[in-house]
């Protein structure tokens, strides 16, 4: 299944929330749990959000993912549906 991780980073954080927030992103990607795979990330022009379009087995095992950054971001998952077939006029 497709779903779409928007994650933005709480205001006022201090730099030590913001190393441990590195820590737990560094920690996350060394070991990315089985059965999800990252198709593609951006961050928003002004850095005030990032996307992550992955796929997993459920809603469920990527709200589990994004438990450990709630503390310091706020976290949306959208499974999505990739379009098809559709053509420019």
């Amino acid at each position: 299944m497709l779903i779409f991780l928007i994650n933005r980073t709480r205001a006022g954080l201090t730099p030590e929330q913001y190393g441990q927030l590195a820590e737990r992103a560094k920690a996350f990607y060394a070991s990315v749990p089985a059965g999800v795979a990252i198709r593609g990330e951006w961050a928003a022009a002004d850095y005030s959000r990032n996307f992550t379009l992955l796929e997993a087995p459920d809603v469920t095992s990527v709200e589990q993912m994004a438990a450990p950054f709630r503390e310091f971001v706020d976290v949306e998952v959208i499974p999505v549906n990739e379009i098809k077939g559709w053509t420019a006029s």
